[in-house]
């Protein structure tokens, strides 16, 4: 009696446990859920009362005008063209470098003192303020280099310099996720470490080096503090015709906007021009997001 009344107890107690865990994981999911609702209501809302201020302002003659002081014949052509330009310029510096960076700190360096130093400086780098980079942009490419105030080349580079140390991250974990078990038998088969790196390792880490530089692109299209210190111009009336063409950017000409006392420059002209923004980002994402898809639907 002795034994099943212990008997009994045990499993009492390991109900009880049990039940216990149950209301924990139910409240820990529930807890979650509403941190995630949370972000994702506020997103809502306010992209819902951009949008409302929007309407009756973004048009085609919006989208394809030049600023102007009479709020209802301003446009965000230049600034449009700027931004799309520079995201591409930015992509093609920092995509090449980056992953180049995270395949040689992955596959090639080897272990040691100088490996760890640049590796802990990469991460450094990661968390420094935009304005720190603007500086360095002003510093290297314009006093330096002499590639002119305000540039379109100049503004790549420097926000590239930004979010470089992004991309090298997420393409190193995208690398490193990779099972050595794969590499080995591509070894096995007699290919060189090269031929292992082009047909194994960075197929198969493309998705998750693609979804780094995605995040990346969304931080750089709305940087100001680094444009405004290599003295990119806050308003431009012309589309840069050349690498070494004054440039500005949407979130720079939607700022200007909204330090405009006229109301209508304040609610309508900058509600049409955020949501200008955000269509340009979600595109571009869009693209990034399919080439992903892509890779991931060949492995």
């Amino acid at each position: 009696m002795a034994a099943e009344t212990g008997d009994q107890t045990v499993d009492e107690r390991e109900s009880e446990f049990g039940q216990i865990s149950r209301t924990k994981d139910v409240a820990f999911r529930w807890l979650t859920l509403a941190a995630a609702l949370v972000g994702i209501l506020s997103l809502a809302i306010l992209l819902a009362y951009v949008t409302v201020d929007a309407v009756g302002w973004l048009d085609w003659q919006f989208l394809t005008s030049a600023p102007h002081p009479n709020p209802f014949e301003a446009g965000i052509f230049p600034a449009l063209i700027g931004s799309i330009a520079l995201m591409l310029l930015i992509a093609l510096v920092t995509f090449p470098l980056g992953v180049g960076a995270a395949i040689y700190l992955e596959e090639y360096a080897s272990d040691g003192p100088l490996t760890t130093f640049i590796q802990i400086n990469i991460a450094n780098l990661a968390g420094v303020p935009s304005v720190v980079y603007g500086l360095l942009g002003l510093g290297l490419f314009v006093s330096l280099i002499g590639f002119g105030f305000g540039t379109l080349l100049v503004a790549a580079f420097t926000v590239a310099l930004l979010i470089l140390p992004i991309v090298i991250i997420s393409a190193q974990e995208a690398i490193r996720a990779v099972p050595d078990s794969q590499r080995q038998a591509s070894y096995g088969m007699g290919a060189t470490k090269w031929q292992t790196i082009r047909n194994v390792v960075l197929p198969r880490a493309m998705p998750g080096i693609l979804t780094g530089t995605i995040l990346a692109l969304g931080r750089a299209i709305g940087e100001t503090a680094p444009l405004i210190m290599i003295g990119a111009p806050t308003t431009v009336f012309g589309v840069p015709n050349s690498l070494l063409s004054k440039v500005s950017a949407m979130p720079m000409q939607i700022y200007t906007w909204a330090r405009y006392p006229e109301t209508e420059f304040q609610y309508g002209v900058v509600a049409a021009g955020v949501v200008t923004l955000l269509v340009v980002l979600l595109s571009i994402n869009s693209v990034a997001i399919l080439i992903r898809n892509h890779y991931q639907h060949d492995q």
